[in-house]
């Protein structure tokens, strides 16, 4: 008895020694001073935590068995140096994510004493230095997120250790040298686009495509092949591989003499082929405008007028239709390469019928001019005319090869475009009804009737469809720029969402002159764009549709922003206050339209976590279409039982 006794006394004692002994058994109180210690660093004046509250509780904290298991603070504004040791003690941790703040410094150095990390989420803060070695001793870890940071220096080799791996996004940093031939059996999604690596794709990442490797000095598979790739019969001229096993080499050489003759001689007939050009350019262009810039001076006086309607005067792909906006015809000029078709679309047209065709300004937006082109063979296509787009040609082909891989029926369709040193123009299909922004607002001064009730939840739901659409292709893809007047309408309504994937081709300025409107509170720059960005522009939109307020009109009348103004009014009083009257003529519609109006406040939440994804954004409005097709089937069907029995 005495023995038994003397064990559980020290096995008390030992216990007691290592939960208050530096270091020993951590628990939830020590959970939340290592959160608390964090704040103080990067969050003192965002993060609301009660002290005197379990942590549990804590905005961004979850628990499971009485230890912090998960730490999200996307976008909630941390900024500073991320504090040593600031998550050392957090042991049970399992989910990290402080992606879309501003922390800066080097990585956290303590998270080697993370055990149960699975993923990992930085991406879009400011981090710099290294990504540290001592990474690699994170077995766990399955996802690592760290793109869009100012890291340096190479990939560490010692990552191949962490063999559970599946998912590493290191794209848009300042990583160099070659990505190290790991043994990642597991990785299924990869991207280091825009580092300025260089060296060969190994073999084992040749199963990513292309767009895992944007910008960069990489080679092979699937970009272009390596110089030592290239087989020696493509690689050497004709007088080497008709001759023998390098005999007789320098006999075969041109005199120097030779050499400047040919040079001499060539460099005389392209002069004169460049003469004849010039003057059958001067001799067509005696009847027609021969430059984009001569349509914009031609149509500007209309477009200032047209402007009232729009604040960002952007009229959309076919805008114009309804703006009586008719320039004199004129030419697409862009002379010099060849307008290049995507594999699998018809060329039904080449450069020279673009050239020739008249042209009519659209609308100019955030990215460039467009402009309606009528072919000569009866053709109409929307041309975009890019502004401030600086990338290489090479750039520029992936990038737009990017953009056509987006296919979807709810998106506006990229057909080929045209690259050279001073123009870079995008073809598109035309949509004749124009955007939704000039049919929604212009029908006050133009005489266009108002969009239905179910028009406008018909273009919401295939709006919807295509940016779902758009976010499914890849956990950091997003549109960037959702507004009325980037979506479009075909003759019988079907929305498709415009300007997909510009934002790669777009410089710093796309950012700048984005529309406050629509714009997500957590963004500031290029690097704060998300998902759940696209949502909350999105849910502006809705209430663009229910309200029937452009949302710089409610900035300007309110002198607050649309969601605001909506929020700041109880819902007992949307009714009266918030919807469109020329929805309100049609009493039977104000549940589900109260119902529309919930989800958009929810999707401008202010906390991007708190925003439903596009896919349960799609699925509520299929449920309220579907409960409404449902009450109208009831009522139809009484209706149809009393006509019967009177008749009796």
């Amino acid at each position: 008895m005495a023995s038994r006794r003397i064990l559980f006394a020290a096995a008390f004692s030992f216990f007691l020694f290592t939960a208050l002994w530096p270091g020993g058994a951590p628990d939830l109180a020590a959970d939340g001073a290592a959160l608390l210690a964090l704040r103080a660093a990067v969050g003192r004046f965002v993060l609301t935590w009660n002290a005197s509250r379990s942590p549990c509780t804590w905005q961004g904290v979850e628990c499971g068995s009485g230890r912090v298991t998960a730490l999200r603070l996307p976008g909630v504004g941390l900024i500073g140096p991320f504090p040593v040791a600031a998550v050392r003690n957090l042991s049970a941790l399992r989910t990290l994510s402080l992606r879309y703040n501003a922390l800066s410094g080097a990585l956290p150095s303590d998270l080697t004493g993370l055990p149960e990390l699975r993923n990992l989420y930085l991406q879009h803060n400011r981090f710099s230095g290294s990504i540290p070695p001592a990474l690699g001793s994170v077995r766990n870890l399955i996802r690592l997120n760290l793109a869009g940071n100012q890291l340096s220096g190479q990939i560490p080799q010692e990552l191949n250790n962490l063999t559970r791996l599946g998912t590493l996004y290191l794209e848009n940093n300042r990583l160099s040298g070659s990505i190290p031939p790991f043994d990642l059996l597991n990785l299924s999604q990869f991207n280091v686009s825009f580092n300025p690596l260089n060296a060969t794709i190994p073999s084992r990442f040749r199963k990513f495509p292309s767009s895992s490797f944007l910008s960069t000095g990489l080679c092979g598979r699937p970009l272009q092949p390596c110089p030592n790739e290239i087989p020696p019969s493509a690689a050497s001229g004709p007088d080497e591989r008709d001759n023998g096993a390098g005999a007789g080499k320098g006999k075969n050489k041109l005199s120097g003499g030779a050499i400047a003759g040919i040079a001499i001689g060539s460099a005389a007939f392209i002069l004169i082929l460049l003469i004849l050009l010039v003057l059958l350019c001067r001799m067509s262009g005696k009847s027609r405008t021969s430059s984009l810039d001569a349509v914009e001076t031609r149509v500007k006086q209309p477009e200032e007028a047209v402007s009232a309607l729009e604040q960002d005067n952007q009229l959309g792909v076919g805008g114009s239709g309804q703006s009586n906006i008719r320039p004199a015809p004129t030419a697409i000029i862009a002379g010099g390469k060849k307008l290049v078709f995507f594999s699998g679309a018809r060329a039904t047209f080449d450069l020279e019928d673009l050239l020739r065709a008249s042209a009519e300004v659209l609308g100019k937006g955030t990215f460039g001019t467009t402009y309606k082109a009528v072919l000569e063979m009866g053709i109409t296509v929307a041309v975009k005319r890019l502004k401030d787009v600086t990338l290489t040609e090479e750039e520029f082909r992936e990038k737009v090869e990017v953009i056509r891989a987006i296919d979807h029926p709810n998106l506006v369709p990229l057909r080929a475009y045209y690259y050279s040193k001073d123009e870079k123009l995008l073809v598109y299909d035309y949509m004749p009804l124009g955007s939704l922004s000039a049919l929604l607002h212009g029908y006050r001064v133009s005489g266009i009737t108002p969009l239905s009730w179910e028009t406008r939840t018909g273009i919401a739901l295939a709006a919807a469809y295509g940016i779902e659409y758009i976010q499914s292709t890849g956990p950091s893809t997003w549109h960037g720029d959702i507004k009325s007047s980037n979506i479009l309408l075909t003759k019988s309504y079907e929305a498709h969402v415009s300007d997909h994937g510009l934002a790669l081709l777009a410089g710093p300025s796309f950012f700048s002159t984005r529309i406050v409107g629509y714009r997500a509170p957590e963004v500031i720059d290029a690097r704060m764009i998300s998902q759940k960005a696209d949502v909350y522009s999105f849910g502006v939109l809705l209430m663009e549709l229910l309200t029937g307020k452009a949302p710089a009109q409610a900035l300007n009348d309110e002198g607050i922003d649309l969601p605001r103004w909506v929020q700041s009014i109880v819902p007992e009083e949307w009714a009266t206050e918030v919807f469109d009257p020329e929805l309100l003529r049609h009493q039977t519609l104000e549940e589900d339209m109260v119902q529309f109006l919930q989800l958009a406040v929810d999707c401008t939440a202010q906390h991007p976590d708190n925003r439903p994804s596009m896919t349960e954004v799609v699925a509520r409005m299929k449920v309220i279409q579907t409960s409404r097709l449902k009450s109208l089937s009831r009522v139809q069907h009484n209706s149809n039982n009393s006509i019967e029995v009177s008749s009796d």
